[in-house]
């Protein structure tokens, strides 16, 4: 990961648990309060949302396909989503105990919930054996961050707990390994094509110095970019340079970087070259990804009597806050953790 903010390292420990780690997911639409689908508001404590969702899908006697739901939740957190269930199920799920499972509330709606039917999530993180002189370094940081945005890279969740599923997925993908598990396959080539565009967004970087926008796009820019209208929209390709820089440094487009597959949209001209390296053959469908965000609804609060620094903001949809840690730190997120006893 690169770091791109020009401050010095700043000193803290995260514990990466429910206690310190909230997650509530923001929902696309209003729910409608009618028609056949039940819509559960879910807390869910120390379960990834898989678990969760086949715990309810056992618990009920149903496939776990019959359950909707808009995104994948972080295991070792406090998180609150939505998902759907039939309406026939109410009285069932009224009656419902599960351990690490909360409904905190229900309505209804005409659709079952989809994947990525969300606006993206809100977080509650704290930081602690943080120093007066750091929590306002956080503060600042924290303000440049919501002006000047975040690199969009996939956090360490995507890559299982050794890190290593991209590499189950790169041998899926070259037919040196197979898979049973529809699942478990999916996710190991989910793993790999994160880490393609990972290494796609180090190496722009490496090159953006020799880019003539580089001072004002961390990332340069060139023509034959992909860019996405920012934070909804369809991509579409660079070519008037000088105009679409405008619109970048208004925030209403950003750039964006491939998620290796079939059908996605490829860079052209002096963008393709960096992007080819990147662009590996994978059996399923691929897309552009947001290469930079800006996070939303930033609040640092810094409590002196426990040295801890709480922060709050909002990201888009699928992306991960342990990388604005990672950038806030400038270190990985693994040695974060490091002599913390709370």
């Amino acid at each position: 990961m690169y770091y791109y903010l020009p401050h010095a390292p700043i000193s803290f420990f995260f514990k990466h648990s429910p206690r310190d780690f909230v997650v509530e997911e923001l929902p696309l639409y209003p729910f409608s309060g009618e028609g056949e689908h039940l819509i559960l508001t879910v807390r869910k404590k120390s379960l990834a949302t898989w678990e969760m969702i086949s715990k309810i899908a056992n618990y009920l006697g149903i496939n776990s396909r019959e359950i909707g739901y808009a995104g994948l939740k972080d295991k070792h957190a406090m998180t609150t989503q939505h998902i759907s269930v039939h309406r026939r199920f109410e009285s069932k799920i009224d009656a419902m105990d599960i351990e690490g499972i909360k409904i905190l509330a229900k309505t209804y709606h005409n659709n079952k919930i989809k994947l990525g039917h969300l606006i993206g999530n809100r977080f509650f993180i704290r930081l602690k054996k943080v120093s007066s002189a750091d929590g306002s370094k956080i503060k600042h940081v924290m303000q440049d961050i919501a002006r000047l945005g975040l690199p969009n890279y996939f956090g360490f969740q995507r890559f299982g707990n050794d890190g290593e599923n991209f590499r189950l997925g790169e041998a899926i993908c070259a037919g040196t390994k197979r898979e049973k598990n529809i699942n478990l396959q999916r996710m190991y080539i989910n793993a790999y094509q994160s880490k393609l565009f990972n290494d796609w967004l180090d190496v722009r970087f490496a090159n953006a110095s020799t880019n003539p926008y580089a001072a004002q796009i961390p990332l340069g820019l060139y023509a034959g970019d992909i860019a996405m209208h920012y934070p909804h929209g369809k991509a579409f390709v660079v070519e008037d340079v000088p105009a679409e820089l405008e619109r970048l440094e208004s925030h209403n487009t950003v750039l964006s970087g491939l998620l290796a597959g079939k059908r996605a949209m490829r860079a052209q001209g002096e963008a393709l070259a960096m992007e080819a390296m990147f662009d590996k053959p994978t059996p399923v469908d691929g897309e552009r990804r947001f290469a930079w965000i800006y996070p939303t609804e930033i609040e640092a609060h810094y409590k002196s009597d426990d040295a801890w620094m709480e922060l709050h903001f909002s990201l888009p949809k699928g992306c991960y806050a342990t990388v604005l840690l990672e950038q806030l730190a400038k270190t990985p997120i693994e040695k974060l953790s490091e002599g913390i006893d709370a």
